[in-house]
């Protein structure tokens, strides 16, 4: 007996999607994605500019994408992810639709329906896929998880009020709590 497969879709079927319908594609299968709270976007809003600031002032040729962009994190057809802020230093990898590769640090601000996606699936895939430094935000715990798979792999959690290194800008910090 033979068992049921499963639809696979690619990337056509998310961009087919209608207008206004939030969604990622990973391992075959659409995610859909809530609209985000405006705390959550506030976040967004706030890191993208802390992180551009940066960037502007030291003269960096890294870019920050706050989402929605399309991220092909394989170069292949059956994971696109949107993460809420991508930073990315090589711009071959933007094209006219998306990101083709890895970004060099993501940003996600969870929630308690993405959580399981963010800490468990999203991780492994950032991780397998080459991007440098992943941080977690969790407005809920007011915390930061910040992962580093660049060299000597490592990870910390950090509160809000602390100051939290950047490991792919050694001269960057951020302190979530000074920036609302």
């Amino acid at each position: 007996m033979t068992l049921p497969q499963e639809h696979v879709y690619t990337m056509e079927d998310l961009f087919a999607l209608p207008d206004g319908q939030r969604a990622e594609l990973i391992d075959g299968q659409i995610v859909n994605m809530a609209p985000p709270s405006p705390f959550h976007q506030e976040l967004v809003m706030e890191l993208s500019a802390a992180i551009r600031q940066h960037i502007k002032k030291n003269g960096g040729n890294c870019k920050v994408y706050p989402a929605p962009l399309a991220v092909n994190l394989h170069a292949d057809d059956k994971t696109w992810v949107e993460p809420d802020i991508s930073i990315i230093c090589d711009q071959n990898k933007i094209t006219d639709k998306a990101c083709e590769g890895a970004p060099d640090w993501i940003i996600e601000v969870t929630s308690p329906s993405t959580q399981s996606h963010d800490y468990l699936k999203k991780l492994w895939l950032y991780r397998s896929s080459g991007v440098r430094e992943y941080w977690i935000v969790n407005p809920v715990m007011k915390n930061v998880q910040v992962y580093f798979f660049d060299g000597e792999e490592s990870s910390c959690q950090y509160s809000f009020r602390d100051t939290i290194p950047c490991h792919i800008f050694n001269d960057l910090t951020i302190c979530v709590s000074n920036l609302l």
